[in-house]
């Protein structure tokens, strides 16, 4: 008797304290007052989780190209994709994840690093002060000025032309897309290269359509597998090496930003756009989510936005000095959304999943370039979904969207296309006699698209 009344006493104890945690957790997250429970928050954070997890490997991949080591680059991502989501989850208390953007990588790597000759280091610092101004912005509340400024048609544009971009990075990587003296670009050779590559992105491509969960990463490991036999038989620079299944951290590149040497009159524009981008990423992304979702407050807006642009920005100022590109909050985030994520415990169980990769860059290091050019073309046509919500019948707006989106890929400048992109719309109002169509801050940004044409070309 002694003993059951022991162990009922222990069962008393025991569900004493669980209404405690439960209580906890309701009393911060305010699960079931959202309408969900413990375990749909934990499933919706692994469902996000696995859908954007090909960040780990993409981004070092992107970064790489301009010169910053890839295991460093691949625990700067790992480090500000935890950080910054476990804030957004305890602080703004969204099911958000926020780690490096893609676009915001292709315009350091690609635009800033190899077009406009910047070193890394100085790169990393423009990405700084665009976290800086960033911060001010969503401390100062000042989005709706903002939001009234820019046209939605260039807005919905830049996002379309980053998309090509990309998916244009991801065909090169591959050798899908070659130079050509006669014809500028070209197919490349019909090769096991190029044949394993097509059979990755049409596999990731089928992943995708049929809703896999996680069909980006799967793809990549797909790609990986497909490439390790390619390389042994064929050789070629494909070859799959292996060199360990986990290591130390690389903070080589940490703290290595160069503060100083990005304030200067040049490199100002590319402050700019970087600060444009990620803000508009920001607020798109929060607005789609809350309409899909109803993560809304009593008046309608998205529900904390103010906390989520901060924690946003503040992640975006924090990367630089960690070694990565600005961090922005992920769309993919709709993923964990779609399986009933309500609360702010869903973007702590992201955090918490992505702590292990920090020690796994020998293992993802194996992962060859046509590996994650698959997951590049499939991240360009998400990024094109806004494309139907630009009015193209509307010529004096739809002509700028055009001139944006078009020469992205073309230059192979992000920044030349919002460029044109802001000086065309501004010509064409001002000659058309709708001047009035032209805020205050789209004079600025055409003429700080004036002097980055200048400086740069």
């Amino acid at each position: 008797m002694q003993d059951s009344s022991t162990t009922a006493g222990a069962a008393s104890a025991s569900s004493s304290q669980a209404p405690e945690e439960g209580n906890w957790l309701e009393r911060y997250f305010r699960i079931r007052h959202r309408g969900s429970t413990l375990r749909t928050e934990v499933l919706a954070g692994i469902a996000t989780f696995l859908a954007s997890m090909y960040i780990i490997v993409v981004n070092p991949a992107i970064l790489s190209d301009a010169g910053i080591p890839f295991s460093a680059a691949l625990s700067a991502t790992v480090l500000i994709s935890f950080m910054s989501s476990l804030a957004m989850g305890l602080y703004a208390r969204n099911p958000i994840l926020v780690a490096p953007g893609m676009g915001m990588n292709a315009l350091f790597t690609y635009t800033l690093v190899q077009g406009a000759g910047l070193s890394w280091e100085v790169a990393l610092g423009c990405v700084f002060w665009s976290g800086v101004l960033f911060a001010t912005l969503a401390m100062f509340n000042v989005r709706k000025a903002i939001i009234e400024a820019i046209p939605a048609s260039l807005r919905y544009a830049i996002t379309c032309g980053i998309g090509l971009f990309i998916t244009f990075i991801g065909l090169k990587n591959a050798g899908f897309i070659v130079g050509s003296d006669a014809t500028l670009v070209s197919l490349g050779s019909m090769d096991p290269t190029l044949i394993t590559f097509f059979v990755g992105m049409m596999a990731t491509a089928i992943m995708v359509i049929l809703r896999f969960n996680g069909a980006l990463i799967l793809g990549i490991a797909l790609t990986t597998l497909l490439a390790t036999p390619m390389g042994r038989m064929w050789g070629g620079d494909v070859m799959v090496e292996w060199s360990g299944l986990a290591a130390w951290p690389d903070f080589s590149a940490v703290m290595q930003v160069d503060i100083w040497g990005a304030l200067k009159v040049a490199y100002l524009p590319f402050i700019f756009v970087m600060l444009f981008t990620n803000f508009f990423d920001a607020l798109s992304c929060f607005m789609a989510l809350s309409e899909s979702a109803d993560l809304k407050d009593k008046d309608g807006n998205p529900r904390n936005l103010k906390r989520s642009m901060t924690v946003d920005a503040f992640a975006s100022m924090i990367a630089a000095p960690l070694g990565t590109s600005a961090a922005q909050t992920f769309i993919e985030s709709g993923a964990g959304v779609a399986q009933g994520g309500r609360t702010g415990l869903v973007a702590v169980v992201i955090a918490v999943l992505f702590l292990p990769f920090l020690f796994l860059s020998p293992l993802l290091s194996l992962v060859p370039a046509i590996a994650t050019a698959p997951a590049l073309v499939l991240v360009g046509l998400f990024m094109l979904a806004p494309i139907s919500k630009i009015d193209w019948t509307r010529y004096d707006e739809a002509f700028p969207a055009f001139l944006a989106i078009i020469l992205m890929p073309l230059t192979y400048s992000i920044t030349l296309g919002i460029a044109f992109g802001f000086l065309s719309f501004v010509m064409i109002k001002l000659f058309t006699g709708r001047i009035d169509a032209i805020k205050p801050a789209m004079w600025v940004s055409a003429a700080l698209s004036v002097v980055m044409l200048v400086t740069t070309h």
